[in-house]
């Protein structure tokens, strides 16, 4: 240690930060040195004292638990180097818990007793404990653990919980990483979060309340999310005066209510969460209980098979690819086991190939499974890319894009079922719709009803179809394979986690249309999307502006600025107009009447075609004939069909296009309304606007279509 603070100031003088005379950081490196000194006597004593303890023999279980409590950070009393330490502490299991129950139950107050009597908590959090407590606690003169895990201000204010809070802590025997969820209704997307990587919940009840509706909504969604071990925590028995007949009704109300869901595992432990009865010890005041108390049933229940080690699934994550010599593909093993060897098969090419190396952090591996993350490399060269899955020849997942799913809503914008999400499963992603909603849960009765579509927090069991195959197994069989997310196209929120069923049959698919309805209606020419569906999607109907006048009366300047005005109102709007439509498609027509005829027939069978597809049309034409309007509103659909005349009269518009005018008066432009045939006012208009006004007249065409519950809807 000397010969360190000797290099040390050599070291410092050296580079020019420490001089000879510089007696202020000399002073202040002997301090340090001689405190280093003291540091080393009182661990010396304190290891001593240790080979000490260890020769007496402690001879009951109590104290046996408490010399472990008192280790520090759990570990065993003696000559423990810290390399051996962490070994032992990265060789035991993780428990992830989930806390739940109504409002005030005590959930917080629990897990802050854990921590507190496993002795946990250093000193500096143990005085902010006690400080807090007088200030804002509300356990009286006791000290109130759930400051421990309400965090924020709200939180502690109000005495509840909002967020989901996560606490670490470990003890001889496993590490435990516990999340404690908001009782409330409106924060059941929190409890779905917190609850989604638990392997065991808590279930918390009031012993003077006994089971109520909360209790009930939390086991169910216990059970929809697979958790297969609950601790009914019957808290707050010191307010019946530890009443065994109390514990017993609550336990039989229970039983009765869990028995219709799928939950196989059911611990029942009374508790007094702020007085520590039966959390780390059990209580003496009740002897009528015999079972464990809770962190020793904590410690010992059996989590290890809930795992599926049979059906190997790896989601490819990342193409490891360090160098022109490896080419590797990086996951997470969802399930199964992977050995050196077996033969595998990629989907969706169902290409195969057998497993030449297991590489992990630390080097090659014999075999793999969950949850490590490895990567494997093939004998065979085989394009893999993200989002594929590598699995056994013999097991195979569903590949499919219709399925059945249980669904909960987690957007504060409630579902729009036009909308077409994207889906992310394990490393895939794509799109999907929702096709069906089976029916609504109510998580407070359990009862079913039917619905069209989500709001905050609803579940439901729906149909979804996906643009492209997933590869999936029933979330009953395998979580990892089993869920996924929807993902708001736009906004990009989360807007609901699924579990999925099971594939649809080709036979339940009653919301799709059968192949041969597809074919009777494409050969009828008719579209396979309903008008309703356009109309949601664009937020209009799909209509024609057919605006008439004189040459030079202002209309094309009107439907330009009328375009233009509704696309910035989030229209789907076209434009057609006579002096582009002639250039192509009828450029082969001149102006006479009969041409003038064909010209606007073939017009008018765009503009329905557009209509039908839920498109707004601007069409700008002369159209100075009403018969031939007549016929123009029959091949569109007189319903659909809305004229505009621009009212100007002939010294108008020979002043606005002088030049037209001019060639027709001298012969040598032929077939012009207005000079060599007359313009018939159209009687039917729906509006009539005067050119001049034409800044305004774009605000007075989307008043009426506004009006006439075109655009918007």
């Amino acid at each position: 240690m000397e010969l360190k603070y000797q290099i040390l100031l050599f070291t410092l003088r050296k580079i020019g930060l420490l001089d000879n005379n510089d007696n202020l950081i000399t002073r202040q490196l002997d301090n340090i040195r001689t405190a280093n000194k003291q540091l080393d006597n009182v661990c010396e004593a304190n290891r001593q004292q240790r080979q000490l303890d260890n020769s007496t023999t402690m001879t009951t279980n109590n104290a046996q638990r408490q010399d472990n409590n008192n280790t520090p950070m759990g570990g065993e009393r003696g000559s423990l180097d810290i390399k051996t330490y962490l070994d032992q502490d990265e060789k035991k299991d993780l428990l992830r818990i989930l806390t739940a129950g109504s409002v005030d139950d005590g959930k917080s107050t629990l897990i802050g007793r854990l921590m507190f009597d496993s002795k946990m908590l250093y000193e500096d959090q143990l005085a902010a404990l006690e400080r807090d407590s007088k200030r804002v606690g509300h356990a009286g003169e006791d000290i109130d653990y759930a400051l421990l895990l309400d965090g924020l201000k709200a939180e502690r204010e109000q005495g509840i919980t909002i967020d989901v809070a996560y606490r670490y802590f470990s003890t001889n025997k496993r590490k435990f990483i516990i999340a404690d969820c908001p009782g409330h209704e409106q924060y059941t997307r929190n409890m779905v979060t917190g609850a989604s990587t638990a392997n065991i919940a808590i279930i918390l009840i009031d012993a003077s309340k006994g089971v109520i509706t909360q209790t009930r909504r939390h086991t169910y969604l216990v059970s929809l999310l697979g958790i297969k071990h609950v601790v009914l925590a019957v808290n707050k028995m010191d307010l019946v005066n530890f009443d065994q007949k109390v514990f017993d009704d609550i336990c039989t109300d229970y039983k009765a209510f869990v028995s219709q869901l799928n939950v196989p595992d059911v611990e029942f432990i009374p508790i007094s969460a702020l007085k520590g009865d039966n959390v780390v010890e059990p209580s003496n005041k009740m002897p009528w209980y015999h079972g464990k108390c809770m962190l020793e049933f904590l410690e010992t229940v059996h989590v290890g098979s809930d795992r599926n080690f049979e059906d190997f699934r790896f989601p490819v994550q990342y193409v490891n690819r360090p160098d022109r010599d490896f080419r590797g593909f990086a996951a997470k093993v969802a399930s199964g086991i992977i050995k050196k060897g077996d033969e595998v098969m990629v989907l969706p090419s169902r290409k195969t190939s057998k497993v030449k190396q297991i590489v992990a952090l630390d080097g090659e591996l014999d075999q793999a499974f969950p949850p490590q993350s490895v990567t494997l490399t093939l004998e065979d060269e085989i394009d893999i890319s993200r989002g594929e899955m590598i699995v056994h020849p013999d097991n195979l997942p569903h590949v499919e894009r219709h399925f059945e799913a249980m669904l909960v809503w987690m957007d504060e914008k409630p579902m729009d079922p036009t909308t077409q999400f994207y889906i992310k499963h394990n490393t895939n992603t794509t799109k999907a719709k929702i096709d069906k909603i089976k029916y609504k849960v109510d998580i407070n009765t359990l009862q079913k009803s039917g619905i069209n579509h989500f709001e905050l927090n609803e579940i439901g069991r729906t149909v979804i179809t996906t643009v492209k195959p997933i590869f999936f197994d029933p979330y009953t069989i395998n979580k990892s394979t089993g869920s996924f997310i929807l993902i708001d196209p736009v906004s990009h929120n989360t807007c609901a986690v699924g579990m999925i069923i099971d594939k649809l049959n080709s036979d339940d698919l009653s919301n799709t249309i059968s192949l041969d309805d597809y074919r009777s209606r494409i050969d009828k020419g008719e579209c396979l999307i309903e008008s309703s569906e356009r109309e949601k999607r664009y937020g209009q109907k799909g209509a024609t502006l057919w605006i008439t006048g004189l040459h030079g009366s202002g209309k094309n300047e009107l439907a330009y600025l009328l375009e233009k005005q509704l696309f910035a109102m989030g229209a789907t709007v076209v434009l057609l107009d006579g002096s582009t439509l002639r250039s192509g498609l009828s450029n082969e027509l001149d102006f006479s009447p009969a041409d003038r005829a064909e010209h606007l027939r073939r017009v008018a069978h765009i503009a329905r075609i557009l209509n039908d597809q839920g498109i707004i049309t601007i069409c700008s034409f002369i159209s100075p004939e009403e018969n031939i309007r007549s016929q123009v509103n029959e091949i569109i659909g007189k319903d659909k069909v809305h004229t505009v005349y621009m009212d100007a009269d002939i010294d108008y518009c020979k002043s606005n296009k002088p030049e037209l005018y001019a060639l027709a008066e001298a012969g040598k432009a032929k077939h012009l309304p207005g000079v060599h045939s007359t313009f018939e006012v159209p009687s039917d208009a729906a509006l009539t606007l005067k050119p001049e006004e034409n800044a305004i007249n774009p605000e007075k065409i989307i008043s009426y279509l506004n009006s006439s519950k075109i655009f918007p809807l």
